[in-house]
């Protein structure tokens, strides 16, 4: 599956649960959507992925990519510490500048 750089990061950065490198993979002003809270900025996001990443312990494994006109859509099985885990998710996502500037996690 050819993914956009900054999307190929961001798997691997989730997969090695590095908290900083996938933060980077944002733009300083990003927004993230996810488990009903909004994320503002590269250190709540940051903040976030830190949290996740120790409750969770979350891989992703791409399954699927498409690009829309204004977003694109990566579909990635989840696995980690979670009810019902496996789980197929959709990031939609909308790249500016090779950085992402919205993410919103849906089941």
């Amino acid at each position: 599956m050819n993914l956009p750089n900054v999307i190929a990061r961001l798997v691997a950065t989730q997969n090695s649960f590095d908290s900083l490198g996938y933060a980077q993979c944002f733009s300083e002003t990003a927004v993230v959507f996810d488990e009903g809270k909004t994320h503002q900025g590269r250190p709540a996001i940051e903040e976030w992925i830190a949290d996740s990443n120790q409750r969770y312990r979350a891989t992703m494994k791409p399954v699927g990519f498409e690009e829309k006109q204004t977003e694109s859509i990566l579909k990635a099985e989840v696995a980690g510490n979670f009810p019902g885990s496996p789980l197929v998710l959709s990031y939609h996502l909308v790249i500016v500048d090779k950085l992402i500037q919205s993410l919103k996690v849906t089941g």
